[in-house]
């Protein structure tokens, strides 16, 4: 049976884009300026933040690697399902604010319309492994493929290798997630400077912090 969700009042926030979006980067201030307002923050990272999934994550990005588009779905929700039963769902019972950078949007962006494979099939998956643990608020940094290269300060792993035309079709999936999902999902120009997609990121943040602060007054 899927995990499910969690009856506390925790607060689950994730970080998403294409790679070298700036999202790891704007995880950091925001855990900061959390930290700075004295919450107790956990941080973790997909695929990875447990032992297996620190495992898995290390196959699916060696580029030396050749892995089929379905075996490669199966091995992220491995290690999400170990992540959301070891780390997420104990963080959510201690009413804890999780910072995630990444979870199931990568997923349907990168696998559905990268890969283009079977919404229902990733949605079937999901629910068994994740249950009906969902991100409270989830920050798309929008950039266009050719400044995800510009940025690139190391070589391509395995997926950071694929053609600028999967990365397109894998950034037009994150527009539609967040255009789908407006009340979640927050699309934000991820080409500007750091300090002015954190002042943009704040003012959800405010929001959503606003809401955990009055769930655990009440």
């Amino acid at each position: 049976m899927p995990p499910e969700s969690s009856t506390s009042r925790g607060l689950f926030i994730t970080f998403e884009g294409i790679d070298c979006c700036g999202k790891s980067t704007q995880l950091k201030l925001v855990k900061k300026y959390l930290e700075s307002k004295g919450y107790s923050v956990v941080t973790l990272r997909e695929p990875g933040s447990t032992t297996l999934s620190e495992k898995v994550r290390s196959l699916l990005l060696n580029k030396k690697m050749k892995i089929d588009p379905y075996p490669e779905l199966l091995l992220y929700l491995t290690a999400r399902g170990q992540l959301v039963s070891e780390k997420i769902i104990p963080a959510l019972k201690k009413n804890r604010i999780i910072l995630c950078d990444r979870f199931h949007d990568s997923t349907v962006a990168y696998q559905g319309y990268g890969r283009r494979m079977d919404f229902d099939l990733i949605e079937k998956i999901r629910k068994r492994i994740a249950g009906k643990i969902k991100p409270n608020l989830t920050f798309v940094y929008d950039i266009s493929p050719k400044t995800s290269l510009s940025r690139r300060k190391r070589s391509a792993d395995r997926l950071e290798s694929e053609k600028e035309e999967f990365f397109r079709r894998v950034r037009s999936g994150f527009r539609r997630i967040a255009a789908n999902e407006p009340r979640r999902v927050k699309l934000i120009n991820g080409e500007q400077t750091p300090a002015k997609v954190f002042a943009q990121s704040g003012k959800e943040l405010d929001k959503a912090l606003d809401k955990f602060s009055k769930s655990n007054d009440s």
